[in-house]
């Protein structure tokens, strides 16, 4: 690199500073997107490495997926709240992207996640993800992909119509209000693969719970579950 354009770089990272996703401080040299402090603290849970963890135990009973994990815990006010938010609603695709890769390599080291064949991310409605520009899951799949080198599959399964406000429903509702949100529109591709089903964030699993139970409809060879975060 020039001085010359070494100083103009400098410049424009004086006046318009890269600041980190989760803390919202500036971003030294060799950073990227999260600054090194706020990636050595976020509150990863390791559930990938454990069968029976919190968030498996929400399927159990339910649906007769293979496993399912969440990489982060969600806290209200948190670094990972921050983040999610940044993710969903300021465009920060590569970010997703980046935290997918991060999932990623700890599937890796996983033996239940061994095998995985095609990542599904959970759609967002056709009208929701051209307001936003994007599907946030998908961002998360993407990086995923990116480290277990398998393919991320968009045209499956589609959303066919928008959800209303599941804040004040019970699980149970929750799910009932799911069962018709969600269609397969290309099954033949499912047939015997393992399926990585990825999504944001999770909280009740209701989402989650529907879309899978439609997909295990389709003569998989097995389903798992992994989320970002997951609110305890």
């Amino acid at each position: 690199m020039s001085t010359l354009t070494r100083c103009t770089t400098d410049l424009i990272n004086l006046l318009f500073p890269d600041l980190c996703n989760a803390c919202g401080n500036i971003l030294y040299h060799g950073e990227a997107l999260i600054c090194t402090t706020c990636l050595y603290d976020l509150p990863f849970t390791d559930y990938h490495l454990y069968a029976a963890n919190p968030v498996a135990r929400q399927f159990w009973g339910r649906v007769p997926i293979h496993a399912a994990m969440s990489f982060l815990y969600f806290g209200k006010g948190s670094r990972v709240q921050q983040m999610i938010h940044a993710l969903k609603y300021k465009g920060r695709t590569q970010l997703g992207v980046r935290l997918g890769e991060m999932l990623g390599t700890a599937l890796l080291k996983a033996n239940l996640y061994q095998g995985i064949t095609m990542i599904i991310p959970v759609p967002l409605h056709k009208k929701q993800e051209r307001n936003r520009g994007y599907n946030q899951s998908k961002c998360i799949a993407d990086g995923i992909a990116l480290v277990l080198n398998v393919p991320v599959e968009n045209e499956c399964i589609t959303r066919i119509k928008r959800t209303e406000s599941q804040t004040k429903k019970t699980r149970f509702n929750r799910y009932l209000n799911m069962t018709t949100v969600f269609s397969v529109i290309n099954p033949a591709k499912l047939e015997n693969q393992y399926i990585l089903l990825v999504d944001d964030v999770m909280t009740t699993g209701s989402t989650l719970e529907a879309c899978a139970t439609l997909l295990l409809e389709h003569k998989l060879h097995r389903l798992s579950i992994a989320t970002l975060a997951f609110v305890k």
